[in-house]
């Protein structure tokens, strides 16, 4: 599905990319204001879980507990975000985002307030990449 942003994502962001899983992509978020900030989406376009086969979503479901499990190990947050909402872009996927008590929109969600975006330079991006692709795959 070419109108769909999520289902482009991987080839228009390379320098973004973590992993390609069995059934999800994993991204870092161009935007890092909370540190660690990633995308999995299913590499197919659905909207919703109960779309999926029953093994495909266990699957799917454990592919998110595995990265949000690298997350937590890569940067000691004091707890992760899971979002899955979809109604601005309807295909599945998870905003997981690190949190920490010193973050400036702690405890509220992380759309309660606006912030400006903090972009890393391309050395910074590549490293935030490395680190959890590596903690990803050493799980």
């Amino acid at each position: 599905m070419t109108s769909c942003s999520m289902c482009t994502k991987w080839e228009d962001e390379p320098g973004l990319q973590i992993a390609e899983l069995e059934q999800c992509r994993v991204m870092l978020n161009r935007d890092q204001f909370f540190p660690g900030y990633c995308f999995v989406f299913t590499k197919e376009h659905v909207t919703e879980l109960f779309h999926l086969d029953p093994e495909v979503r266990n699957s799917v479901m454990a592919e998110v507990s595995r990265v949000a499990e690298a997350l937590y190990t890569a940067f000691a947050p004091a707890k992760i975000n899971y979002e899955l909402l979809g109604n601005m872009v309807p295909h599945m996927h998870w905003h997981l985002v690190p949190r920490f008590t010193t973050d400036p929109l702690w405890p509220r969600p992380i759309w309660s307030e606006a912030h400006d975006p903090v972009e890393l330079t391309s050395a910074e991006y590549a490293g935030r990449v490395a680190l959890i692709r590596k903690t990803l795959e050493a799980l």
